[in-house]
């Protein structure tokens, strides 16, 4: 049975990997909060000598690093802690993967992207516009310097069933379904990733060891409006509540983001076995998650 360490285990993304690996892999998740697994092992990824000895000790297979500073905002204004947890982390991962010989697949974001143009490839050029962006990017080149046996996965608006956290599908969800008016950019545009999606893609990677660059977000670029609406229209929620801003309208974003970041997925799809899924499937599969 191959040994797996998941960083971020606390997270959306790490919270299914966890569930869907847990057949097929010893498990090890990793957090720098206690999560209730037998296995659990605290670590500060920020912290070199606590990795090294955690991967010396575990001997892994297969590291998917999902730990990072997501809150686009926070890492405008704390600049330090962001490249701190996104950048030396990574590394400090990727040169404890190559020590002990683990595959890594380390996630990355469409916010590597400035958002000039539309269904960027693996082949475009990076050039983030905010300090997340710059973060993650730093990253990726970490990861694949400093790990020879390593593949970045690239998702954007990532979403599912959790537990106790929020993200945007969700929060709609949750302001409709309490009859609530919200507001909604339509001149932003991505390619929302179901999280259960990007984490069989991520397994698969691992297991397969995969290298190099892959788009894995979903596969259909939208509009953030456009997404909401269609999320009321497959929750059978009121869309009539959803009001039309503009970005520059929003007063409180601190940080810039890509006006498209949306990413093409032809190589993952024609790569992989577990395919991006497009809205409606997305959607669909997570109303069935959440009845279950």
């Amino acid at each position: 049975m191959l040994r797996l360490i998941v960083t971020g285990a606390s997270g959306l993304l790490g919270n299914w990997i966890i569930a869907l690996a847990k057949t097929d892999y010893l498990i090890t998740p990793t957090d720098i909060v206690d999560l209730q697994h037998s296995n659990f092992a605290k670590a500060d990824i920020t912290d070199a000598n606590v990795v090294r000895a955690l991967f010396h000790e575990l001997k892994p297979d297969v590291v998917i690093h999902t730990a990072s500073e997501t809150n686009v905002d926070r890492c405008e204004t704390e600049k330090e802690r962001a490249w701190k947890i996104n950048a030396v982390g990574t590394r400090n991962v990727a040169e404890a993967c190559q020590v002990s010989g683990a595959m890594l697949v380390c996630i990355s974001t469409d916010y590597v992207f400035g958002g000039e143009k539309s269904f960027y490839t693996e082949e475009d050029v990076p050039n983030p516009i905010d300090f997340y962006g710059l973060t993650k990017l730093e990253g990726e080149k970490q990861a694949m310097v400093h790990c020879k046996k390593c593949a970045v996965l690239r998702a954007s608006v990532l979403y599912g069933r959790h537990p106790t956290k929020q993200d945007f599908v969700t929060w709609i969800i949750n302001k409709l379904n309490k009859g609530q008016e919200i507001s909604v950019v339509d001149d932003h545009f991505n390619t929302p990733t179901l999280a259960e999606n990007l984490a069989r893609m991520a397994l698969e990677v691992g297991s397969r060891g995969l290298q190099g660059i892959y788009h894995t977000s979903g596969c259909e670029r939208i509009s953030r409006y456009d997404f909401a609406r269609k999320i009321a229209e497959v929750f059978r929620l009121d869309a009539s509540l959803i009001n039309p801003v503009k970005m520059g309208e929003l007063k409180d974003w601190i940080a810039k983001r890509p006006r498209d970041s949306s990413l093409n997925t032809q190589k993952a799809q024609g790569k992989l076995r577990i395919k991006p899924l497009n809205i409606n499937e997305g959607l669909r599969k997570l109303k069935e998650e959440m009845k279950a």
